[in-house]
């Protein structure tokens, strides 16, 4: 209800009420008059961008879930898919940093070992033979040192061939892991809030409701946060009644409550769900046995059954005649 007509129904219920206009068939006055308010839900995009679809209509009625509409979604996808990729990349990386060398390096750094390993044997061989020889005189001590020298040469090759093999089939350090698994995470999160955003952009109903209006249509610019369907649930109609100062004292939160309208069936009811603790319409006066009489309290109040927004309605405390 828009805050025109609001005020407007308010304004004739509490000048109703001030000067006393009895009821129409005769009947006792009725405990207090109002009207029937709904409280609607205007759903919106967080984003802006052209309205694609719009598979709802003003007077129909969705089911919770249902589509209600979309905007363009064509560049958030295009971000979503970068995204998921920079997430898998971020997890080969990580994998990588865990498994060590390929096997094919892993393969090369064997070779490298056995080569080293055989050129070692035969530098072992040289040099017994050479101390062998300087023994009986037979080759001189220059030859020996220089199959001492290969020797240790060839021994200090395999020390580093076998020490690369080992640290090949390391993972990375335990701060470049920590590192990698922070970067995974960070990509896991940018990609649920791109998955967050395609929904966003294409929102459905949260509960069933009467599709009361739509705002835009098909191939118009909705700006971000601008309400393109406003949504009317059965239990956010409500009845909003304006009761004297002399009689609040006779309704309380869970009262029930007999509800005459025009064309309404004659047992409707409704239960009080709040009591506004001041009073509205308060003349600028000092308090008064007369002024007394003008001042009424706001009174909220569920119907049993849905009703149309702005249709006036007048109350009766719960099996009381009218």
């Amino acid at each position: 209800m828009s805050e025109l007509l609001r005020s407007v129904l308010d304004g004739l219920t509490a000048l109703a009420l001030a000067i006393g206009l009895p009821f129409a068939d005769g009947g006792p006055p009725p405990l207090a008059h109002g009207y029937v308010e709904g409280e609607y839900l205007r759903i919106a995009a967080p984003s802006a961008g052209m309205l694609e679809s719009l598979p709802v209509a003003r007077g129909a009625r969705v089911a919770a879930g249902a589509p209600l509409f979309a905007i363009d979604r064509a560049t958030a996808m295009a971000e979503r898919d970068r995204l998921a990729a920079a997430l898998a990349q971020a997890r080969a990386q990580r994998a990588d940093l865990a498994t060590g060398k390929r096997p094919q390096e892993m393969a090369v750094l064997t070779a490298q070992k056995a080569r080293a390993e055989a050129a070692l044997r035969y530098s072992t061989a040289e040099l017994s033979r050479q101390q062998e020889l300087v023994a009986r005189r037979v080759s001189s001590p220059d030859k020996l040192d220089q199959a001492r020298a290969a020797h240790d040469r060839d021994r200090g090759h395999l020390a580093e061939a076998e020490a690369q093999l080992a640290v090949a089939a390391l993972s990375a350090r335990p701060e470049q892991l920590r590192a990698a698994d922070e970067a995974v995470i960070q990509a896991e999160a940018a990609l649920v809030q791109a998955d967050r955003r395609l929904v966003d952009l294409a929102p459905v109903a949260p509960v069933a409701a009467l599709v009361d209006d739509t705002l835009y249509n098909p191939g118009e610019w909705v700006p971000a946060g601008s309400p393109v369907v406003s949504l009317l649930p059965p239990e956010r109609v409500k009845l909003v009644l304006f009761v004297p100062e002399t009689a609040v004292a006779t309704v309380s939160p869970g009262s029930s409550l007999s509800v005459h309208c025009d064309g309404c069936p004659p047992d409707l009811s409704a239960r009080v769900t709040r009591i506004a603790s001041q009073a509205e319409y308060t003349p600028p006066v000092i308090y008064s046995v007369g002024s007394r009489e003008k001042l009424v309290f706001r009174v909220e109040a569920v119907p049993d059954r849905p009703l149309n927004p702005g249709l006036p309605v007048d109350v009766w405390p719960a099996g009381a005649g009218r």
